[in-house]
């Protein structure tokens, strides 16, 4: 039996496009590992995200979230390594929150809670793909046609290596060490950043705030640095978020041991090809100081849906043509993302006197322009 629509991958990208596929014929692939994760009990997750409002409201379109489990944020205070600091407040901007933190596993929880997309759990084999459709082959011999095949399949993306889309990929030379904490002082709602500077090898430390009084670290860190951090006990640990936060929350108690993943950018030199389109991160991955890697696949969810529902009658769902317009809608705002993470990663990781007074310039100066202040907030609020 042909469908309409093969999404490839697991993950919020993928099953928010399952979930969302309204009037499609559409089966999930997801790989036996990867549907394991999805089973194990969850507990306080250390990793978390920050999602956009505007992305927000798509996946309570589609799912109940537990609201005690999401947090919105008021406020976020940025610091440099000088004596620079810039401040967003979302009342002062006229909005309800600047963005919402949501664990990965209350996230995957709720999408996959009353899916009704059928689902194949098996490892992708092959994909083929000719004028009329796309054959994917599973393990155990199964095979599954549809007009259109997504990979949401993550960075190291099958879908993407089948359909022969070349990518460049580029080691940050950091890595991100999460975990969770009880904090002594209330985080009112805050998220807050500190860039560290040349000197600590263009560390960025994040705590974004959790429900019950709790914040989720997110410490991007030279790869030396980051393998004995990981390593520390946790009364070593919390006494070093603290100096490195300036005690900004009090004492800190670890709830969610460390774990740690390496960084790097991903960059796929197309997002489609015949009959197969990529969204998150198996099309693009960016370092996590924007906290911006989910919600731009996210948004290639949602534009790829749009222009498939707008779609003419004569098309197909892997129309080339159709597919075109994905590409072309997505590629601004991928682009325009890409780097301005980059030049932040660069900048503030440069050494030298010009670039540190430039940076911290930068930040001071922006703190004090309220219009530019708003614009960069409803620019974040897709």
């Amino acid at each position: 039996m042909d469908h309409d629509l093969i999404v490839v991958g697991g993950g919020p990208a993928g099953a928010s496009l399952a979930r969302a596929a309204h009037g499609l014929s559409a089966v999930l692939v997801v790989h036996e590992r990867r549907m394991a994760q999805l089973l194990a009990p969850s507990g306080f997750d250390a990793r978390v995200y920050a999602l956009s409002p505007g992305n927000m409201a798509f996946l309570q379109r589609l799912a109940r979230f537990p609201t005690e489990r999401l947090t919105p944020v008021h406020a976020m205070r940025i610091h440099g390594d000088g004596a620079s600091h810039i401040e967003f407040d979302a009342y002062r901007a006229g909005v309800p929150e600047l963005a919402w933190i949501v664990e990965d596993n209350v996230l995957q929880d709720a999408l996959w809670d009353g899916l009704d997309t059928p689902v194949v759990v098996a490892r992708c084999e092959e994909l083929q793909v000719d004028s009329a459709r796309a054959l994917l082959r599973l393990t155990g011999g199964r095979e599954l046609a549809a007009r259109l095949v997504v990979g949401a399949d993550g960075a190291s993306s099958f879908v993407r290596e089948q359909a022969g889309i070349g990518f460049t990929e580029t080691p940050y030379g950091q890595t991100a060490v999460v975990a969770n904490f009880a904090c002594e002082r209330s985080h009112r709602n805050t998220a807050y950043q500190w860039f560290q500077g040349a000197r600590e090898g263009g560390a960025v430390l994040a705590l974004l705030p959790l429900s019950g009084n709790h914040v989720s670290m997110v410490w991007s860190l030279p790869a030396a640095v980051a393998e004995r951090v990981q390593a520390l006990d946790p009364e070593p640990l919390c006494r070093e978020v603290g100096a490195a936060t300036g005690a900004q929350l009090g004492q800190l108690a670890l709830v969610t041991a460390q774990r740690s993943y390496p960084l790097r950018r991903l960059a796929a030199k197309r997002l489609i090809s015949p009959r197969v389109a990529l969204v998150g991160d198996a099309a693009h991955v960016v370092h996590p100081l924007a906290g911006q890697g989910l919600n731009l696949g996210l948004q290639d969810v949602r534009e790829l849906l749009a222009v498939l529902e707008a779609r003419e009658a004569v098309r197909d769902p892997g129309d080339l043509q159709l597919l075109r317009r994905y590409e072309r809608a997505r590629a601004e705002p991928i682009l325009a993302m890409d780097a301005v993470v980059g030049g932040l990663f660069w900048l503030f990781g440069a050494r030298g006197d010009m670039a540190g007074r430039l940076r911290n310039a930068g930040l001071n100066l922006t703190d004090r322009l309220p219009v530019l202040k708003n614009l960069l907030i409803r620019q974040a609020m897709n």
